[in-house]
């Protein structure tokens, strides 16, 4: 069974934070909110998480997989951010963004599309997300707590895998979701909001002379 830890959504308790991202390192996979939804998350360097995270998703190795960092310094490091899409991006975030950017070498193969080497990254608009990252001192992997989802989801960019007996959670009350994935990953964050279900607006940033919005969610923005 998963186990809960409870968080002040702006001021989360440094000691709490420190046993969860103890967890982390240990190889955790998480449920945790995040600006948009509940998410399924892990440490980003830790390749047996990542693969859990796959098989609870279902998604084989050739779909990409969505983090968080914790700013946009934060984000150069694992991608190549030319200076227009620098701008672009300073102009945006913390938000509910998600940025196809392409991958730098810090980026896991097992985590970035094999065949265009980008990745999606976000730097979202949430105390409890921001407190975790700077306090485990990498990414965190972000992939939306919904199974069936076939559709561009909020985390996962791309195609979707099929199983149509996976569960729908978009419309589970809070306690309910959290009891359906208790017994799925390791830990439980409960930062004492409602449990709701919303979408990042994607930004396909690959050509920063073409800049495409793959998706409309929360962020709002005009190209």
């Amino acid at each position: 069974m998963a186990t809960i830890h409870q968080l002040h959504p702006d001021n989360p308790q440094p000691r709490t934070i420190a046993q969860i991202v103890s967890a982390l390192r240990g190889g955790a996979v998480m449920l945790y909110p995040t600006d948009t939804v509940y998410a399924i998350g892990c440490d980003l360097m830790s390749k047996s998480a990542v693969q859990r995270v796959r098989q609870l998703k279902q998604l084989s190795n050739d779909k990409p997989l969505t983090f968080l960092c914790s700013s946009l310094s934060n984000i150069a490091e694992y991608a190549e951010v030319s200076d227009v899409n620098y701008r672009t991006m300073k102009s945006l975030v913390p938000g509910s963004f998600t940025f196809i950017l392409p991958a730098t070498k810090l980026v896991p193969k097992l985590v970035l599309s094999p065949k265009r080497k980008t990745t999606g990254i976000r730097f979202p608009d949430h105390g409890v997300s921001q407190a975790l990252i700077e306090a485990l001192g990498n990414p965190i992997i972000s992939t939306s707590a919904n199974l069936t989802e076939d559709a561009l989801d909020d985390e996962d960019y791309g195609d979707r895998h099929k199983n149509n007996q996976h569960r729908d959670v978009h419309n589970l009350p809070k306690m309910e979701l959290f009891d359906y994935f208790s017994k799925l990953v390791d830990v439980i964050v409960d930062d004492g909001s409602d449990y709701h279900y919303a979408v990042s607006t994607i930004l396909d940033l690959t050509d920063d002379l073409n800049p495409q919005i793959l998706r409309q969610g929360l962020g709002k923005v005009s190209l």
